[in-house]
């Protein structure tokens, strides 16, 4: 839950603001296709930048019960992270995800999209 809110507070306003750009240079509402690619970065940069949550919760559910990990929290192990490997151990991960995430958008948007066009 504390990656996914983060995430959705970034994906989703900037999809919005994303179709409503599209629509001023554009002159119409973007087709579903145009909000799939909207939708795809939306979501591949709020992948990219909440990237450092998915870390945490990676070491915290690969960590051994009892140990440091397991009991310090998000912040504990983002500040162990960050001492171990720096930034980019924080960023760990980021291309697939990023690359993961934007295909995921493109589809959920695209077909939202195409769907809410269909049924009104």
């Amino acid at each position: 839950v504390l990656r996914e809110i983060p995430f959705s507070l970034i994906q989703f306003p900037l999809w919005e603001f994303l179709k409503k750009e599209w629509e001023v240079k554009a002159g119409r509402t973007p087709r579903p296709h145009e909000s799939s690619l909207c939708g795809a970065f939306a979501g591949g940069f709020a992948a990219a930048l909440t990237t450092p949550l998915d870390v945490a919760k990676t070491r915290i559910m690969l960590a051994k019960a009892g140990s440091d990990e397991a009991s310090v929290g998000v912040l504990g192990i983002l500040k162990i992270v960050a001492n171990e490997r720096g930034i980019k151990g924080l960023f760990a991960g980021v291309a697939p995800r990023v690359m993961w995430i934007s295909i995921g958008g493109a589809v959920f948007f695209g077909v939202y999209e195409k769907a809410k066009s269909v049924l009104s």
